[in-house]
């Protein structure tokens, strides 16, 4: 599973003669509604920005949402357009309600990664990527219980993401945060999980369920 998985690539970084300090705990408390904020007026800004420079019959995310209503049987036969109705009715990326949610977003989170940085003087943070592909259910909705994007997508800090496995013969990956600037040192630090790994391997398309 996802865990030894995890405990596998710890051991294998600690192999590499790395210290390792295991379970460490990142303050994300507050994030969330100021980087769905965020997330909602660049939905909207960059998906008609390449409408535009397409030639869909669609142009903007009012044509989508109407495409979808008028075709809901279609489109939308187990769920709504929730997501894209909030997204649509953001205004643009000059709204003091995004530039207050991006400042407010991405400051908490390089706070919260700095203070973890300096108090276990860190060269890198290592966490899994996400979890294996999921089956979709039309009841209980995505079934994501881990992620590790959002710390360098909000703050801005580098990351790098390289094989780690797989889990029920879905591939997972490792991703590798560093501070402001440490790129060098980063790509280095996962090239050599990745050679000492050596977890990658050619996509098949093995049947994974019977559904």
């Amino acid at each position: 599973d996802v865990e030894a998985l995890l405990t596998n690539s710890i051991g294998l970084i600690a192999a590499q003669q790395a210290v390792v300090i295991d379970d460490i705990h990142i303050d994300m408390s507050g994030v969330s509604d100021a980087e769905y904020t965020v997330l909602l007026y660049e939905f909207k800004a960059g998906l008609a920005a390449y409408l535009e420079r397409s030639s869909a019959p669609v142009q903007t995310l009012t044509d989508v949402i109407a495409f979808n209503d008028a075709n809901s049987e279609v489109v939308m036969p187990h769920f709504g357009q929730e997501v894209l109705l909030a997204a649509n009715a953001t205004g643009g990326l000059d709204d003091p309600a995004y530039l207050e949610a991006l400042d407010a977003s991405g400051a908490a989170t390089r706070t919260a990664l700095e203070q973890v940085f300096a108090e276990h003087d860190l060269d890198a943070l290592a966490a899994i990527s996400n979890g294996p592909a999921w089956m979709t259910d039309l009841v209980n909705g995505d079934s994501f219980h881990i992620g590790s994007s959002s710390f360098a997508a909000v703050s801005g800090y580098p990351s790098v993401t390289v094989p780690a496995g797989f889990v029920s013969g879905l591939p997972v990956g490792l991703t590798f945060i560093g501070q402001p600037w440490s790129e060098q040192q980063l790509i280095g630090v996962a090239y050599a999980f990745e050679q000492a790994g050596n977890a990658r391997r050619p996509p098949v398309f093995d049947k994974t369920s019977e559904k």
